[in-house]
């Protein structure tokens, strides 16, 4: 569609990257599909649109917090190949 002039490395400079010529290569390919994506939507007349912040309608997902029957410790640590005082024993994995 347009002509874009990505400057790659600029971006990638931006955010810390470093990249190798066959990524940025890539990279370029895929950002000119993006904006050449964007190019296409402004071709669009949205100005009956209405703005939104979510492409649905956002309604309370939740449900509520009521207290119900759950497992008891001997039932949750039925399967535990091993436990110690009523919780899990794990291995360590943090260095000393």
């Amino acid at each position: 569609m347009a002509n874009h002039h990505i400057d790659i490395h600029h971006v990638a400079k931006l955010a810390r990257l470093k990249l190798s010529d066959s990524e940025a290569a890539t990279y370029t390919l895929q950002l000119d599909h993006i904006l050449d994506y964007i190019a296409a939507l402004d071709q669009h007349d949205l100005d009956a649109a209405m703005p939104t912040a979510h492409a649905e309608a956002v309604f309370d997902v939740w449900r509520h917090d009521e207290p119900r029957p759950s497992f008891t410790n001997e039932q949750s640590l039925a399967n535990a190949p091993k436990k110690s005082q009523g919780q899990f024993q794990m291995p360590r994995v943090v260095e000393e």
